[in-house]
C-alpha cells in the first residue's frame, strides 16, 4: 500500500508541476511583444503566399454563433450597426490620385534582380498589389485568429493601397475602416517624439551629447547609481541608456483613475541602471519618456500638444493623436475627442475558443513612448512625409538634415548590433534593400511601419489581436520579396564547421530587455530565456516571432575570432555571436533592441521545473510518512523530533509555494491579467512561503549532524529514516538555492 500511495502522490505532484512555470506558458507575460527583440519571420514565406486571386475573402474563424452570414448582395452596414459578417471583410479607402506629395521619380535604369518582377524605380501595380496583400492577410488572419487588420502602402508620392480587413468590434459587430478606425500604435509613437527632439536639437535648444539631466527638473533626474558616465540625450535616442526594462503593473493601466502625469510617473517608476550608457541596445520606453519630459521642459507643451502643433496638425493627420479617452481630470492633458474615441478599435485576446475583448490600455503616463492611436489613412500620409524628407503638400515639419539623420545610422553601440538612425529602426529586407521605421506593440495590438527610400515605398500594417505578430512583422518583407527581389533559391542547408562546433553555440540565453530585481525579475528570467540549438545538419536554430529561425555561419568563421556572424537561411538578417574563450557569450538580436546573454545550466527552465517537481514529491513523501511509517521509525530523540517538525512545516510551505506559483503561471497566460493584476497575491504568497521554507530548511540543515548523532539506538531514528530525511533536506536546499538565483525569494519587491 505504501508503494501505491507514493506512486499516486508522485503523479499528483508531476501534474501540478507541469502547470508550474508553464513559464513557457507566459512567454509574453509582459504583453509587449517580446518577439520585437527576436528575429523577424522568414521573408521566404512570400514565396508560399497565395497567388493573386479574387478579392473576396474566405470564411474567417469567428466562433460566435450569433453572427449570421449576410446575403450575398448585402451592402456594408453603417458604422456602429451590426453587420453580422462571418467573413473577414476587406474595406478599401484609397483616396483619388490627386497631386502627389512628391513627383514620382523617373524610371530608374537599375535592372531588376534576376527573376524579380520589378526593378527599383518601377512602381507597383495597384491591382496586383491588392490581390497579393488580400491573399496574404486573409491567410494569416485565418491561421492566427486575427480579428481585424489594416494595411497601407504608399509609393512615389501616392497612396497605392489603403485597406481594412475583418472587425474592430464584435458586440455589435463593426468592420474595420482604414479611414476611420483608429489602431493603437505602441512604440511607433516614439517616431513623433524623435522628430520633435531632433527639431529642438537642430534649433540649438537641446544638445545631443549633453546629459539629459540638464533638461529635467530635479525630482525627475536620472540618479548615477554608481555609474560614472551620465545618460545623455544621444543615449536615449539610440536606446542605450542602460536601464532595466520594467513593465508589469505600471507600463499600462486599465483604470483611468490610476493614470498619472508624465513627470509623476518618471519620478515614481524610475528603473534601476544595470549597465553603463552606450554599452548595449535595449528597448526602453522609460528612456523615450525622459526625452518627452525634456521636451516638455524646453517647449512648455505636453507631448500631446507638441505632436499636434508640430506633426499631426500641419500634416492633416486628423485621426491620429497621442490623447486617450479618459474622463477629464486636473493635472492630466485633455482627453481624446469623443468623435475619435468612438472609432478606436477594441483589442482582442484569442483564448483558443473565441475572442475576448480587452479593456482599453492607457499609456498617458508614458505618452511620448506609447500612447498614440491612428488610422491607416493618416499613417499613409505620415509615410509619404518621411519618404519626402519631412515635407507633404507644401508643408515641411523637419529639415533635409534631420531627414538624413533618420537614414544615416549612428555607430552601433556594440559590434554586430543593428545600428540606430536617430531613433528609427533599420530593417534588412529581401533584395538587399534597407528599410527605416518602427515597430509597435501593446497587450493586444501589433503595428509596423517601414519606409524604403530606394524603392520610394512605405508599408504600414497593424492588427488588433495579440496573435497577430507573424502577420504584422512579416508583411513588409514579404511584399518586397514578392515584387522586388529574386525568388528564394535553395542554398547550402548547413555548415560542417558549425556541426563540429555545436557546443560552442548551443545553450540557454537570457534577454537584456528585462527587469533585474524582485519578483518581476524572476518572471522575466523565466519568460526571457531563449534556447539556441544546432541541428544535426549544421544549422543554428533560434526562436523567432513567427516560429523557429534557421541560420548558417558566414564563410571562414572561426572561434578564434571575437565575433561569429550568421546569415538567415530562410530569409534576410544577420545574427552576431560574441565569442569569449572559444565559446559564444551572447548574441545580438537583429532588431537592435536587445542582446541575449549566455546563462548556465542552473538557469534552464527544465532544471527549475525538475527541482520543483522533486521538492513537491519529497514534501508529499515527508507528510505521507506520518501515516505510513513503520512503528520503529517513530522512535526519536527530542532534537530529532524538533528537527522533524521543522522539516514537516517546511514541506507544507514548499507545497503551498509551488501551488501558488503554478496558479499564477496558469492565469498569466493571458498577459492582460499579469499586467493589470500585478503584483498578484498568489505570486506574493508563493514567494513568501518559499522564503520562510528556505529559512526553515537552512535551520534543518544546521541541525542535521545532531539528528544523525541521535541518542541510544533504541531511542533514535533508524539509518534508513536518517538517509531519507537527509535526502529530502538536500532536495529542499537545492530548490531554495535555485529560487534565490532566479529572484523568487523577494516578496517585498513585487
Amino acid at each position: 500500500m505504501s508503494r501505491k500511495v507514493n506512486e499516486v502522490l508522485a503523479g499528483v505532484a508531476a501534474t501540478a508541476i507541469a502547470v508550474l512555470l508553464a513559464g513557457a506558458g507566459f512567454a509574453q507575460v509582459s504583453g509587449f511583444d517580446t518577439a520585437a527583440t527576436l528575429p523577424p519571420p522568414s521573408a521566404s514565406a512570400a514565396a508560399a503566399a497565395p497567388a493573386p486571386g479574387p478579392a473576396s475573402p474566405p470564411p474567417a474563424p469567428f466562433p460566435y454563433s450569433a453572427l449570421q452570414k449576410p446575403p450575398k448582395a448585402a451592402a456594408q452596414a453603417p458604422r456602429g450597426e451590426a453587420a453580422g459578417p462571418t467573413r473577414h471583410t476587406a474595406t478599401s479607402a484609397t483616396p483619388p490620385a490627386a497631386t502627389p506629395a512628391v513627383p514620382p521619380p523617373a524610371a530608374a535604369a537599375t535592372p531588376a534582380p534576376v527573376g524579380a518582377r520589378l526593378a527599383p524605380g518601377q512602381a507597383l501595380g495597384p491591382v496586383e498589389l491588392e490581390a497579393f496583400v488580400d491573399g496574404l492577410v486573409e491567410q494569416a488572419m485565418r491561421r492566427d485568429h486575427v480579428a481585424g487588420a489594416v494595411v497601407a502602402v504608399v509609393q512615389n508620392g501616392q497612396v497605392v493601397l489603403n485597406k481594412g480587413y475583418g472587425l474592430d468590434r464584435l458586440r455589435p459587430t463593426r468592420r474595420v475602416d482604414p479611414a476611420r478606425t483608429l489602431f493603437r500604435l505602441g512604440e511607433i509613437t516614439q517616431g513623433f517624439t524623435w522628430i520633435s527632439l531632433m527639431r529642438e536639437i537642430e534649433a540649438g535648444h537641446i544638445r545631443i551629447d549633453a546629459p539629459v539631466n540638464v533638461y529635467l527638473p530635479q525630482r525627475d533626474q536620472v540618479r548615477d547609481q554608481g555609474y560614472k558616465r551620465p545618460v545623455t540625450v544621444r543615449d536615449l535616442i539610440a536606446q542605450t541608456p542602460g536601464f532595466e526594462t520594467r513593465v508589469l503593473g505600471q507600463l499600462a493601466e486599465k483604470d483611468p483613475d490610476r493614470i498619472r502625469a508624465l513627470d509623476i510617473y518618471i519620478s515614481q517608476e524610475r528603473p534601476r541602471r544595470v549597465r553603463e550608457p552606450g554599452a548595449l541596445p535595449t528597448d526602453s520606453p522609460y528612456g523615450a519618456a525622459l526625452a518627452g519630459e525634456a521636451l516638455v521642459q524646453v517647449t512648455g507643451k505636453t507631448p500631446q500638444a507638441l505632436a499636434e502643433a508640430e506633426i499631426t496638425g500641419p500634416l492633416g493627420l486628423r485621426r491620429t493623436t497621442l490623447r486617450e479617452p479618459y474622463p477629464g481630470r486636473e493635472g492630466l492633458p485633455e482627453p481624446m475627442a469623443p468623435s475619435l474615441a468612438e472609432d478606436v478599435s477594441e483589442g482582442f485576446h484569442w483564448t483558443g475558443a473565441g475572442y475576448t475583448a480587452r479593456p482599453f490600455e492607457y499609456f498617458t503616463q508614458l505618452a511620448p513612448a506609447m500612447s498614440a492611436s491612428g488610422t491607416a489613412s493618416d499613417m499613409a500620409r505620415f509615410m509619404l512625409t518621411v519618404l519626402a524628407d519631412g515635407s507633404l503638400e507644401g508643408t515641411t515639419i523637419y529639415s533635409p538634415a534631420i531627414a538624413r539623420s533618420f537614414r544615416n545610422a549612428a555607430p552601433a553601440p556594440a559590434p554586430g548590433a543593428a545600428p540606430n538612425a536617430s531613433g528609427f529602426m533599420q530593417y534588412d529586407l529581401p533584395g538587399g534593400f534597407r528599410g527605416y521605421g518602427r515597430d509597435g506593440s501593446t497587450l493586444s495590438f501589433r503595428a509596423r511601419m517601414v519606409t524604403i527610400p530606394e524603392l520610394g515605398l512605405g508599408v504600414f500594417v497593424a492588427a488588433n489581436t495579440d496573435t497577430s505578430a507573424p502577420l504584422v512583422n512579416g508583411l513588409p518583407a514579404q511584399l518586397v520579396q514578392r515584387f522586388y527581389a529574386s525568388p528564394p533559391t535553395a542554398g547550402p542547408q548547413g555548415s560542417e564547421w558549425l556541426r563540429d562546433n555545436a557546443g560552442a553555440f548551443s545553450g540557454v540565453y537570457l534577454t537584456t530587455a528585462r527587469s533585474y530585481h524582485g519578483l518581476e525579475g524572476f518572471v522575466d528570467r523565466v519568460r526571457g530565456l531563449a534556447r539556441v540549438k544546432v541541428s544535426p545538419d549544421g544549422v543554428l536554430v533560434t526562436p523567432g516571432a513567427g516560429g523557429a529561425m534557421r541560420w548558417v555561419p558566414d564563410e571562414g568563421s572561426s572561434l578564434d575570432q571575437p565575433q561569429v556572424r550568421f546569415h538567415a537561411l530562410d530569409g534576410v538578417g544577420v545574427l552576431a555571436f560574441d565569442i569569449q574563450g572559444g565559446q559564444a557569450a551572447r548574441w545580438l538580436a537583429p532588431s537592435g533592441l536587445a542582446a541575449y546573454e549566455r546563462v548556465g545550466l542552473l538557469f534552464s527552465r527544465t532544471i527549475l521545473i525538475m527541482a520543483a517537481a522533486a521538492t513537491v514529491i519529497s514534501a508529499l513523501g515527508a507528510l505521507a510518512g506520518l501515516f505510513l511509517r513503520d512503528r520503529r521509525d517513530f522512535r526519536q530523540t527530542t532534537i530529532q523530533g524538533r528537527t522533524d517538525a521543522a522539516q514537516l512545516s517546511a514541506s507544507v510551505l514548499w507545497i503551498v509555494a509551488v501551488a501558488c506559483f503554478a496558479a499564477w503561471a496558469f492565469s498569466a497566460k493571458d498577459a492582460a491579467r499579469a499586467m493589470f493584476g500585478w503584483p498578484d497575491a498568489r505570486l506574493v504568497v508563493g514567494s513568501s512561503c518559499a522564503l520562510v521554507a528556505t529559512v526553515m530548511t537552512v535551520l534543518v540543515l544546521g541541525l542535521l549532524p545532531i539528528a544523525w548523532r541521535g541518542g541510544r539506538r533504541l531511542d533514535s531514528w533508524t539509518t534508513g529514516r536518517k538517509a531519507r530525511f537527509t535526502a529530502t533536506t538536500l532536495i529542499f536546499c537545492l530548490f531554495a538555492v535555485l529560487l534565490g538565483m532566479w529572484g523568487a525569494l523577494e516578496p517585498w519587491s513585487g
